[in-house]
């Protein structure tokens, strides 16, 4: 187990790329060991991802000791592997506040440094972020060198594929880093495989590989011989015909731990012209033997024991929408043998672990490939299958066109289990489920589900699951429900129908979501009629206009942004029946809203207790003078 330090003089020394290449090579060793260590005890303290950071110690070091930084562009995948990154870029001091409120982001961001050249949370844009700076390089006439390093699960993605296959027509200096954490590292790794990048890199083989193009160019035949040679003997040691046949030239693979490989290789290959291809093998949680044995475990992590491992455990006794949607999946799937289970590389996330061991054959996991896996999802419901997809709210914004086109617009009965819906805290906004109700209302056919607490959650699962006529969507938040009992019965709701929770007078609630406890609790002061809505869309529209017609006031809450969501359904319905009646519509604002913690990003917007009391004060007052509510106890700030 490593052993915590109480300095660290090589890394205390570094505050941009330029000191670090002041280092001698002899130096990086050790800088690499004080860089894991400080990791360790950084993240052990506050959370945050990890073992992916562990991982990239040495190439990020490697990178920014031959590469001229910020001038020569460096742009990383998806960002959860940036750490190294951050604290060796000016931001070591801070990266105590990653994912704190007003701290860093988790994430590489522009307006954060300049060395973050592109802001990323999605996965697979790297090559086609840095393939266009790339080219603005070439027709800027500025000689720069651009970088992607992107991990093998992001290059399952099509969108990588598609920026390989035009970066392979394009004359520009791009190189394209893998970073391959997946497989084990065979015996082509080691001594034979790092001499072989370095040969492969050098000017030599490039001029004689060039020199020899030209010289063969007037003899076709021998020009294709000598082509098919070349891939052939590369082949029998190195797995880059792929990449070839993209147009790239290939390099590797190459240990990704050796910085005495890492080194002179990438040097090499700064040298070289056009489109490059570098393959590189690291460990996730290399340093640690911890998260080396557990990668996924350790993958993002809460506080922890450096010693041991071992993760503080959660207090909140009730469970999390993520394992009500996991338990519910396997009992529907027990029922019904048509149910298929589908998720984009989010097993653990989505809570499919146990859904994946006890129905192996009926579990897809597409890989990174949000569009597939809703085509896919539309294909097997054409042959009388029943697909989940289980996805992240920010993720499906991906695959939008194939919910649109191939789902909704063939009116197949698809149900999307959307995890992560509203504010996901920590994570910001590259990962905010703020636009799933906006995005998805507009479309026809949809069914649109918004449980208040969990067993609502299981009930809109079995009914969305159950309703064969339309595509049915059920949104649900990161986080425990509120610890109300779940009825373990698979029953199903009426569609379309609403639900009065309290009568008041004069102010009527209307809640889509998990805010429902909330705006109870603001009703008790306010004395207001609370209708928990179940449904944005089919809208219960009767309940709408009775609420209208009984009350002075109508308020709609949601955890979506306010522009296009369900307040915004309600609203359109008003006008439609010539209704004039005062609408004040609760949500998120028209903004990307930092990370945070959720309560308190809640409350900012508006939306706990004192918030929707005040807003509904305020709005009171303008309409109706007259001394309203001057019995209410208003909490909060005016």
């Amino acid at each position: 187990m490593m052993i915590m330090k109480n300095t660290l003089p090589l890394l205390e020394q570094i505050d941009s790329p330029a000191q670090l290449r002041d280092l001698s090579e002899e130096q990086l060793p050790q800088l690499a060991s004080e860089l894991r260590e400080f990791l360790i005890n950084t993240v052990s303290r506050i959370g945050g991802h990890f073992s992916s950071n562990l991982g990239t110690v040495e190439l990020t070091i490697a990178l920014h000791y031959v590469f001229n930084t910020p001038d020569d562009r460096l742009v990383w995948d998806v960002g959860h592997q940036s750490y190294p990154h951050k604290i060796l870029t000016g931001r070591r001091d801070k990266m105590h506040t990653i994912r704190q409120p007003h701290g860093l982001s988790g994430f590489p961001k522009r307006t954060e440094s300049e060395y973050d050249t592109f802001g990323v949370g999605h996965s697979s844009t790297s090559i086609s972020a840095a393939l266009g700076m790339a080219i603005a390089s070439k027709l800027a006439g500025i000689n720069r060198k651009v970088m992607a390093v992107i991990g093998d699960g992001a290059l399952t993605a099509g969108m990588a594929f598609e920026a390989l296959e035009h970066a392979g027509d394009v004359d520009a200096d791009l190189l394209v880093i893998l970073n391959d954490n997946d497989m084990s590292i065979s015996p082509n790794v080691g001594g034979l495989s790092n001499y072989l990048a370095k040969i492969l890199s050098s000017r030599f083989y490039a001029s004689v590989r060039q020199g020899s193009k030209q010289l063969l160019h007037r003899i076709p035949t021998m020009r294709e011989l000598a082509r098919r040679a070349e891939e052939h003997v590369k082949g029998m040691v190195i797995p880059g015909t792929l990449f070839e046949e993209l147009g790239f030239n290939y390099i590797g693979p190459v240990d990704g731990h050796d910085l005495s490989a890492l080194i002179p290789t990438l040097r090499n290959m700064k040298a070289l012209k056009g489109p490059q291809f570098l393959h590189v093998i690291t460990q996730k949680g290399k340093g640690y033997p911890i998260a080396e044995d557990n990668p996924c475990t350790y993958h993002g992590v809460t506080a922890f024991d450096p010693k041991t491992g071992k993760m503080a455990k959660k207090s909140a006794s009730a469970p999390t929408y993520t394992q009500i949607f996991g338990q519910w999946l396997c009992d529907m799937a027990a029922q019904d043998d048509k149910l298929i289970g589908i998720t984009p590389a989010m097993r653990e996330g989505s809570g499919l672990v146990e859904f994946s061991e006890k129905f192996p054959e009926r579990y897809f996991d597409v890989s990174i490939a949000e569009q597939h896996s809703v085509t896919l999802a539309a294909g097997l419901a054409c042959e009388g299958y029943k697909p989940v997809v289980a996805i992240y709210s920010t993720f499906l914004q991906r695959a939008y066109d194939q919910l649109l086109h191939d789902v909704a617009l063939q009116n197949l009965p698809v149900l999307f289990a959307i995890d992560r819906a509203g504010l996901v805290g920590a994570d910001g906004a590259t990962h905010a489920g703020t636009f799933d109700i906006a995005f998805m209302r507009c479309i026809p056919n949809m069914v649109i589900m918004t449980p208040a607490d969990e067993n609502e959650c299981r009930q809109m699962l079995t009914t969305g699951f159950l309703h064969r006529a339309a595509p049915c969507a059920v949104r649900y938040p990161r986080g425990n429900g509120i610890g109300i009992r779940v009825d373990q019965a698979l029953t199903t709701l009426p569609i379309g129908k609403a639900e009065l929770r309290r009568q008041g007078h004069r102010v009527a609630l209307l809640v889509f979501g998990t805010l429902l406890q909330t705006a109870l609790e603001a009703a008790e002061q306010l004395d207001a009629t609370v209708i928990n809505m179940r449904f944005v869309k089919p809208l219960d529209n009767e309940m709408v206009l009775n609420m209208a017609q009984q009350h002075d006031l109508i308020v709609t809450i949601e955890d979506s942004c306010i522009m296009g969501g369900a307040g915004s359904a309600v609203s359109e319905y008003l006008h439609t029946q010539a209704q004039v009646v005062p609408v004040l519509q609760l949500g998120l604002p028209d903004e990307f809203l930092e990370h945070g913690i959720q309560s308190q990003m809640l409350a900012d917007c508006g939306l706990d207790v004192a918030g929707i009391v005040r807003s509904v004060t305020r709005r009171f007052s303008l309409i109706q003078p007259a001394n309203y509510l001057t019995n209410v106890s208003v909490v909060g700030k005016n």
